[in-house]
């Protein structure tokens, strides 16, 4: 990956370009890689920043969405954002929800990509089995429609993080934190404009979910990507950007 990781304090993020702020969330696997095209096309115009969440380190206490919340509230203060375009994938997205709601005077409009929040298949009480190759892979390959979109690259990185007893607890505290925290009664008071980009193959999010999550925001709108699944900004990142840029030039961002 070409994206310099910059540091300051406890934090380390990928700050390119200038302009208004894009803040970019990851999901419970997503490598800041994930968004490499995002990055690339929209430094240009913007400010394009996404803090690494404490995912593996943080203490096992405090692995949950409220502890990633905290941390992004903190980030967020640290570099004194405001006025952003929130966008976020898989649990990023439901970090950006609770963030949004919490904060709703510093983001002025969301994206949200695979969301969890409303519903999720989750990876199975098994998982992650650790020491197999062969499952890491396949599950990695389940979150893709085409699965050569998982490259050897991809699943190592997994397969070295499901190695790590101390990684695995944390990853399975937070996944159970999302499930069990359903926000059906509490993002109907989202006011921002609210882009729903979703795979129409998604099948870990379904585009049920989708769906459900334009119905449930007032003021959204929701895209459909076919021949995707839960990550479109990875798998076809030209159509995610093309419809990113329409979103934001219609709602008055700098373009």
């Amino acid at each position: 990956m070409s994206l310099a990781i910059r540091e300051e304090r406890e934090f380390k993020y990928i700050d390119e370009g200038s302009g208004e702020v894009l803040l970019l969330l990851h999901g419970l696997f997503g490598a800041l890689s994930n968004w490499e095209e995002v990055v690339n096309n929209f430094k240009e115009k913007y400010r394009v920043v996404i803090p690494l969440l404490p995912i593996y380190e943080m203490p096992i206490r405090q692995a949950g969405l409220e502890g990633l919340q905290e941390f992004v509230e903190k980030f967020i203060a640290l570099k004194k954002f405001e006025n952003m375009t929130l966008i976020g994938n898989s649990l990023g997205g439901h970090v950006a929800l609770m963030y949004t709601l919490a904060n709703p005077d510093k983001v002025k409009s969301l994206v949200l990509t695979g969301s969890s929040g409303l519903f999720e298949n989750s990876m199975g009480g098994s998982f992650p089995k650790r020491g197999s190759y062969e499952y890491i892979r396949e599950r990695v390959e389940y979150t893709f429609y085409d699965p050569s979109t998982a490259t050897k690259e991809l699943v190592d990185e997994v397969f070295e993080t499901t190695k790590s007893i101390p990684k695995c607890l944390r990853i399975v505290a937070i996944a159970k934190s999302a499930q069990r925290h359903n926000m059906a009664k509490e993002i109907p008071r989202i006011k921002q404009p609210t882009l729903l980009v979703w795979g129409l193959n998604d099948t870990i999010t379904p585009p049920h979910v989708g769906h459900e999550f334009n119905k449930l925001i007032p003021n959204s709108q929701l895209e459909f990507v076919d021949k995707c699944c839960h990550a479109p900004m990875m798998e076809h990142p030209e159509k995610f950007n093309r419809i990113l840029s329409k979103f934001l030039e219609a709602h008055g961002h700098d373009s």
